[in-house]
Parts: C-alpha cells; structure tokens; sequence
C-alpha cells in the first residue's frame, strides 16, 4: 500500500478503529457504533489505504489487531476517556454520579457480595445505570467489554489497576434439612455436588481430588450458586465459598474452613478509564464495602 501524504485520522476514524480492535470481528464492532457492518468495513478499508499498511489481520476467526493498530488504539482509548469525562463534566452538578457502569464477575460473588454491596450505591446515585454481567468467563477490561471486574485469582494482569479485596475460604456444606444421622458420615460416602467439568481448575474441585482421587460427583453443575442451589434442594453436599453462607440459611456448614483451599478476590479496572468519576466513584464504593469472612458466622 501506497500511503498519502500526511493523512490525518479523524475522531470517526478512530472511533472505528478502537471498536473493532475491541471486538475483533465487523459485525460486533458495528453493534458497538450502532452503525452497520458494511460502514465499518469501508472505513477500515479506507484509513488502511490512505496510511499505506493493514492495521488487521484478517481471518476465518475475525479481526486481529497490528502491533501499529495496538499502539493506535492506546492513544485512542484515551481520548475516548477524556471526552467522556468531558461529557460527563457538562452532564450535571460535580457530586451528582450520572452514565453507565459495566461490571463483571462470577455468579457466586455477584449474589454474595456485589448485589448487597450495589444497593446502597444506587439509591444514593439513581441516574447511575449499573450494568452487571455474571459469567465465569474472564470478560475483557481492555477491549471494554467492562468498566470493573471482581476476579477470583491469584495473580491478576499485571496492566490493570487492582486491589485485593481479601482471602476467599471454603467450608462443605450440607442442607440444613439432611438428618443428623447422614451428617455423621465420613464425607466421601455422600452424594457430592460440583463444577468439575464447567470449572476444572476451581480451589474446591482441586481440593476435592487432591482428598479423595477416585471420588466422582453425583451432580455437575455449571457453577458455585449451582453448587449452592443443589444442595440446598437436598441433593447432597458441596464446598461452598464462607461468604455465600450468612445469606443461604438453608444450609449449615459440616467442616471448619478447609485448609488450601482458598483464592484471593481482586478488583481491577482499566487505568485510562478508572479516572472517570463513575467508574472511580463505584470502583472505591466496591472497595470500602465488600469484605471477605475468615472464619464461620456464629
């Protein structure tokens, strides 16, 4: 490609181009821009032709971004934060939250921490709009897929902005409603609930094999409120995280909490957008509020 000379990439160029950098396939970038897939394609096309080099790979899979759309789209994601904080500083008063929050974690942790942590929050902010996905799934920060993730791990990306929320533990539980004469059996003789083909690397269904190798599971479930949910239908036990306990009270611990087996809860944001003040203003809400039992309630 022949570039021209001393073109200039507009704000819809780059609008563009950060879309499908994001989203790696034509069809998602234009959901994105509300536009259509053939819009997004020409532009690609055209700003491609006039820089004189491909910004993507293409494939069967979609669209792969160039080290030199990579470093594009550095620069983009930041006017992108600069002008959203403009918009949100002429949107209204300084102390009023207004726009939209998109937040991403696993099942167990919304229903058990982030719901009750939210509440408060949107009462005191109601034009903020609160987008919460569940998905065991790491969902991208930097692509935008969210604003803010609360991830189980030990180790998070090292490009993020996070803070350990905590130790997460884990104690096997059982339906309150399981005779006294079931809870006195050795555990590897009940019915076992857990995730084991859903989530193979998850620190209950690691500690499980490591204690009892050839112990199968009499029910899979797609996740840990599966877990909780099935045992609290009366269908056997499971290891659940302490911080489900004080709100299930349908099930009642059968052990202390396990040794090794436990994570740590993080909560990361992208650093070119956690300025913005709804995305800071939530971030440390989340931070100040959630907490992380370590020892069984009661």
């Amino acid at each position: 490609m022949i570039a021209q000379a001393q073109y200039r990439l507009t704000a819809a160029d780059l609008e563009a181009l950060l879309a499908l950098a994001r989203a790696g396939t034509l069809a998602e970038a234009a959901a994105r821009l509300q536009a259509d897939a053939s819009t997004v394609f020409r532009t690609v096309q055209r700003v491609e032709k006039n820089l004189g080099q491909r910004l993507f790979e293409r494939s069967r899979g979609g669209y792969l971004a160039s080290d030199t759309m990579l470093e594009i789209a550095r620069h983009a994601e930041r006017i992108e934060s600069e002008l959203e904080a403009a918009r949100a500083a002429a949107a209204g008063s300084q102390r009023e939250l207004a726009g939209r929050v998109r937040i991403t974690t696993t099942d167990s942790v919304l229903r058990g921490l982030v719901l009750p942590a939210l509440r408060p929050l949107a009462a005191e902010h109601p034009r903020l709009q609160l987008e919460v996905t569940s998905t065991n799934e790491l969902m991208s920060l930097t692509r935008r897929d969210a604003d803010i993730a609360l991830r189980a791990t030990p180790k998070p990306p090292g490009h993020l902005v996070g803070r350990n929320i905590g130790t997460i533990r884990f104690a096997i539980c059982a339906a309150r409603s399981m005779p006294a004469s079931q809870r006195r059996k050795a555990f590897d003789a009940l019915a076992w609930i857990a995730p084991d083909d859903a989530m193979p690397e998850h620190p209950s269904v690691r500690w499980r094999r490591k204690q009892w190798p050839r112990l199968a599971p009499a029910l899979l479930v797609d996740g840990i409120v599966g877990v909780v949910d099935a045992i609290g239908a009366g269908l056997g036990i499971g290891i659940v995280p302490l911080f489900m306990l004080a709100n299930q009270r349908e099930l009642v611990a059968l052990s202390p909490p396990l040794e090794s087996c436990e994570s740590q809860l993080w909560l990361l944001a992208h650093p070119e957008s956690r300025h913005l003040r709804r995305i800071a203003a939530t971030y440390q809400h989340l931070a100040a509020t959630l907490r992380l039992p370590d020892k069984l309630a009661g």
